[in-house]
């Protein structure tokens, strides 16, 4: 504001006017050199963990590289070895991509990576031809432009049974007048430069982690049917792929938190680790939203132990209904907002070893009354929420009571140590949390719904053996998270994950909720 004014010309009312612009001015400018300097200290803050975390990466990178060099000499067909070089490989690969973007982050010039030079694709394959032509061929000076040309670049694609090529064809256009050059760009694309559709990216992803087949039997299997993919490569695919879904998980992992009721449950897989010749026991915790939510999804979450802090740091700040076993890693929980709500399912199962064990006639009343319950949750399954909980109260209801109170008649003649004492005990430990589902309709009776979304890494167990790591572990869960959210959600996984893998080189933050499998639409 320009002060060249004649204070003495002004009257009172201008004066006051000049006074609060002026001290607006002041205001303002002092509210910019804050917000500056937070922007500075912001900066400065995301520079120094960037630097840190590049740090961290680049140890990781070395470590898991001697691991690969030193065994490139070794010959071995040990299933075991294979798969732990197929999770380093991957790891290589998510590694130096999340070191790359880091580098860009902080406005610095990547390492320009070494490229093999690319194999020709198989002559063999059936191509289909692909192209991209601009979407005007007339200049901007007026003039028609001429066909001067095209650059032709070869994808391996992949349908069921058959392998095919696409031939992209980007055409020339030049105009003789002004000598201006027109092509259309190169789409963007979740590995760049690279040879496989991201039809095939989907392919590899469904066969490692839906049907459970390694990489290095995925190898065996293309080179049947002719074309060799190095399990190398495929592991940098995998790895590449990994890495670029995880803030896609992260967005239906807040989605998840979102909800007022969970499932959650945990299950080992063995974890080799680059280094050291012995499994230890990592875990898959799992939650998931009740079968009958409008917001269907599971996420699941690799960790290196069993320690309730993993499900605490997982649930952090979430308050609601969390029905689980009586595992106690889910306690603390319960004091910071979450109420427990037990598994119906894990008490029956109780007294039916009872019964078919030691033929218990406890075990048959019980097994009864049990059974009166799930009759009418079967009955309510199609009801809504408040249908349900009005047929609970009528129904359920009594029979919680009359259970109860049986229970605690059988328990006062039985000696503490008897079988049918400890499951009578069990039940009546955990009754208020047992009896919770009648307090909302949307509560499920039981956590059947959540082991079945756990049973696919029982199944892999039996093919995978180990996690490589904790990083292979992490981005196995990330992609299974993707693979069974579409299945619940009724989506063919390898169809969603083409599309995804399609759509996320673009996708802004904001656009991330639209591809997540509840909200999914197909762009077909």
């Amino acid at each position: 504001m320009s002060m060249d004014i004649d204070l003495k010309s002004l009257n009172e009312s201008q004066l006051r006017d000049l006074s609060s612009r002026l001290l607006d001015e002041l205001n303002r400018k002092q509210n910019d050199e804050e917000r500056y300097q937070n922007e500075i200290v912001k900066r400065d803050n995301t520079i120094a963990h960037l630097s840190l975390r590049n740090e961290q990466l680049t140890h990781e990178l070395a470590i898991l590289k001697r691991h690969k060099f030193d065994r490139s000499s070794e010959q071995t067909g040990s299933t075991q070895l294979r798969l732990l070089d197929e999770a380093v490989n991957e790891d290589v690969s998510a590694i130096e991509l999340e070191l790359e973007q880091n580098t860009r982050d902080l406005g610095q010039q990547p390492r320009t990576k070494q490229v093999a030079k690319r194999q020709a694709l198989p002559a063999h394959l059936p191509r289909k031809i692909v192209r991209h032509d601009p979407e005007s061929t007339e200049c901007r000076c007026g003039c028609q432009m001429v066909h001067i040309g095209d650059d032709i670049s070869e994808k391996l694609d992949y349908e069921p049974g058959q392998f095919s090529v696409e031939q992209h064809v980007r055409s020339k256009w030049a105009c003789r007048q002004c000598e201006t050059v027109v092509q259309k760009p190169v789409d963007a694309h979740v590995i760049d430069k690279g040879i496989p559709t991201t039809n095939l990216l989907a392919h590899v992803l469904v066969s490692k982690y839906a049907d459970h087949q390694p990489l290095y039997r995925q190898q065996q299997i293309y080179q049947r049917a002719g074309v060799d993919l190095p399990s190398t490569t495929l592991s940098e695919w995998v790895g590449r792929c990994g890495y670029e879904i995880a803030p896609l998980v992260e967005a239906l992992r807040a989605s998840l938190l979102a909800q007022p009721i969970l499932h959650a449950d945990e299950t080992p897989v063995n974890m080799l680790e680059p280094g050291n010749k012995k499994a230890k026991k990592a875990y898959v915790w799992a939650y998931a939203t009740p079968s009958w939510c409008s917001t269907q999804a599971v996420v699941y979450d690799f960790q290196p132990s069993r320690a309730g802090e993993s499900s605490r740091l997982f649930l952090e700040g979430w308050q609601g209904y969390l029905v689980c076993d009586d595992y106690t890693g889910y306690k603390a929980g319960f004091g910071l907002g979450m109420t427990e709500v037990a598994c119906w399912a894990h008490a029956r199962r109780k007294f039916h070893e009872l019964q078919v064990n030691h033929a218990s006639p406890i075990a048959d009343k019980a097994m009864g009354l049990i059974g009166s319950l799930y009759t009418i949750e079967r009955e309510a399954a199609d009801l809504s929420p408040d249908e349900r909980y009005a047929l609970r109260q009528t129904q359920a209801k009594p029979v919680l009571e009359r259970l109860h109170d049986w229970l605690i008649r059988e328990r006062e003649g039985l000696p503490d140590s008897g079988r049918s004492a400890r499951a009578i005990d069990y039940t009546l430990k955990r009754w208020l949390a047992l009896k919770r589902y009648l307090d909302d309709g949307a509560i499920p009776i039981d956590n059947n719904w959540i082991e079945n979304q756990i049973r696919p890494w029982a199944l892999g167990r039996k093919n995978w053996l180990f996690a490589g790591s904790l990083r292979s572990g992490q981005r196995a869960a990330n992609v299974m998270t993707l693979i069974q959210s579409a299945k619940i959600n009724g989506l063919d996984p390898q169809r969603y994950l083409k599309e995804v893998l399609e759509r996320l080189p673009t996708a802004k933050q904001s656009d991330l909720e639209g591809l997540l499998p509840h909200n999914w639409k197909s762009r077909v």
